[in-house]
């Protein structure tokens, strides 16, 4: 099932011997277009200490409670590396956290992570290589309000992600503002061109005309597959099977 990201925030954390705090926002990873960590605000109980999360901790959620099990105790996460998610996560700081909980890393051959339902996923199929201190990590926080651009130009800003089961970003939610006011457009991922981080702006391969008269996307209700197969149809672009990011779409411009 296809989920609002910013709709996750602010649910709970439960450890198996009690509650670690709430969803704060999310890292991803920006040439998967893979959600890696969970950024959970523990409360009191650690000074409201912000630690990452990745979703091979977690459970099958009670979507009813809005709560995230993992399999951590409190004082796993109470000793984990003390990591500044103000600052910039480097790939030290993951093999850190990795090597404290024991998380398999998700650079290299192959990577069995969690999904939404619980069930295991292998979500690496191709190598991914060791960059040093560059982590290609992203806050969603960060990231909402970054400009998109068509080729002929300026849409929107970027306000939101859909992500599936396996936590990936399978869509950047997009207010059109005064172009198209009222409207909120679905791109994914496979139709960037290219981003730059440093000014914060978003390209497509796609025409204003064309995000003009894509299918009505509706905020309120959730992505079905037949809304997908119109998007894309719309596009006429093929739906690709696997992560986003096996296209090109991390670059700067």
């Amino acid at each position: 099932m296809l989920r609002n990201l910013n709709a996750l925030t602010g649910y709970k954390l439960q450890a198996t011997d009690g509650e670690l705090g709430a969803v704060d926002e999310f890292y991803f990873d920006d040439v998967s277009w893979k959600v890696r960590y969970m950024v959970v605000r523990t409360g009191g109980w650690l000074s409201g200490r912000k630690v990452l999360i990745s979703p091979v901790a977690l459970g099958s959620p009670d979507w009813k409670n809005e709560t995230f099990p993992a399999n951590l105790t409190m004082e796993q996460v109470r000793n984990s590396p003390d990591i500044d998610t103000e600052k910039t996560v480097t790939r030290q700081h993951e093999l850190d956290l990795h090597g404290h909980y024991a998380w398999p890393l998700y650079w290299g051959d192959a990577f069995y992570g969690g999904s939404m339902s619980g069930s295991p996923l292998l979500m690496e199929s191709e190598p991914q290589p060791f960059r040093g201190g560059d982590s290609h990590l992203q806050g969603t926080r960060a990231v909402a309000g970054y400009g998109l651009h068509a080729a002929d130009g300026h849409v929107g800003h970027v306000r939101d992600y859909i992500v599936d089961d396996g936590w990936n970003i399978r869509y950047l939610v997009v207010d059109t503002g005064i172009w198209l006011p009222g409207r909120k457009v679905l791109i994914s991922p496979h139709w960037i061109e290219s981003v730059n981080w440093d000014t914060a702006e978003v390209f497509v391969d796609l025409t204003r005309e064309a995000i003009k008269k894509s299918p009505e996307y509706d905020p309120d209700h959730a992505v079905s597959e037949d809304y997908e197969s119109e998007l894309y149809d719309h596009y006429g672009r093929p739906k690709l099977s696997g992560e986003p990011g096996r296209q090109p779409a991390g670059g700067k411009r």
